[in-house]
């Protein structure tokens, strides 16, 4: 909303629902919630004004836009899809008619911002002639600029949720991977919390006693702070889109040490901001992280090249930039005169 706001754009936020279905049969409920709010927007839309375009995030089977798609086509307007996702593979599970929903409101989007390579080819592998865009995932790095890099030498980082999945993969692997480690100098500062937290402390209570600060949930602006007195940020990212946590890493200053893996290179320039090893190579990773341990002059290098990637290049200016861009060329929309 930040970026299409700086793009000239007037945003409303229309709606609350929440379509997620935790299974198929689930979707009966939702519709009918759904045909409540249709008629609650379009009756304030016929008082106060229609809008321009309609701009719907991650669309995918068990998340569907079920209010768009349909007022949209009732009111003539653009319809805008960013970091949908298909794939075929979830057709089964009783999934199919989701994701021939999903596959109609992705061919009649006036244009869908794919946020990954991945996502833009899942999508037209599905709808061929669906129009698809690529747009690079941004942050707002402005709390990360805020403060002046101060890293402690040797002061690992990381930022995640505590909960059984990919995260879990995640933690594990790290765990392992500095377990190899102990004969070098490094702390670990686990920033985050969840109901797996007792699974995770018990991976992590073989580096003994000193090496790991527990440091629980933060706001953003403690995030912020903990990460300008890191050194490297170290996440292996199993099953990660790509890991905002990554660019906001960067913009503090941090290299990173992830893999090269599902959407992560999409927002770690290997060899340049960090560096992206084999998906699960356990001693790779091991490696890399020693790396940067032995060389601090190769860390702060790629830490000032971390901090003008995602501070610059992926900061909200250039992403409103290409936003306006998208919408100008692919949706009518009316621009706000800007000050």
């Amino acid at each position: 909303m930040q970026a299409l706001e700086l793009a000239g754009h007037q945003v409303t936020l229309v709606s609350e629902l929440r379509s997620f279905l935790r299974a198929p049969e689930d979707i009966g409920g939702i519709e009918a919630m759904a045909a409540v709010e249709r008629e609650r927007i379009s009756q304030d839309w016929q008082a106060n004004g229609v809008p321009d375009c309609w701009f719907c995030y991650h669309p995918y089977y068990k998340a569907p836009d079920l209010l768009g798609p349909s007022l949209s086509g009732a009111y003539g307007l653009g319809y805008v899809t960013v970091e949908a996702s298909y794939s075929a593979r979830r057709d089964r599970d009783g999934w199919a008619a989701a994701q021939g929903a999903l596959l109609e409101t992705l061919t009649s989007a006036s244009v869908n911002i794919c946020m990954t390579e991945r996502d833009r080819i899942g999508i037209l592998d599905g709808a061929p002639v669906a129009c698809v865009e690529r747009m690079q995932p941004f942050i707002d790095p402005a709390l990360f600029l805020a403060r002046e890099p101060a890293p402690h030498p040797g002061r690992l980082v990381t930022v995640a949720m505590m909960r059984p999945g990919d995260k879990m993969d995640s933690y594990r692997m790290l765990a392992d991977a500095l377990s190899r480690l102990l004969h070098l100098p490094f702390t670990l500062s686990i920033i985050g919390d969840g109901k797996a937290r007792a699974e995770v402390e018990a991976l992590f209570a073989p580096l003994g006693p000193g090496r790991v600060v527990w440091c629980g949930e933060r706001s953003a602006e403690e995030v912020a702070a903990l990460l300008s007195t890191s050194a490297l940020y170290v996440w292996p990212g199993c099953g990660e889109a790509y890991g905002l946590a990554y660019l906001e890493a960067q913009a503090a200053g941090l290299p990173v040490v992830a893999q090269a893996i599902a959407g992560v290179p999409e927002v770690v320039e290997n060899g340049h901001t960090g560096v992206l090893t084999p998906p699960s190579d356990t001693e790779a990773y091991a490696q890399a992280i020693a790396g940067f341990l032995r060389d601090e002059t190769r860390r702060q290098a790629m830490g000032v090249e971390a901090r003008l990637f995602a501070g610059g290049e992926r900061g909200l200016a250039p992403a409103a930039a290409r936003l306006g861009d998208i919408l100008d060329r692919h949706v009518h929309v009316t621009r706000e005169p800007r000050p």
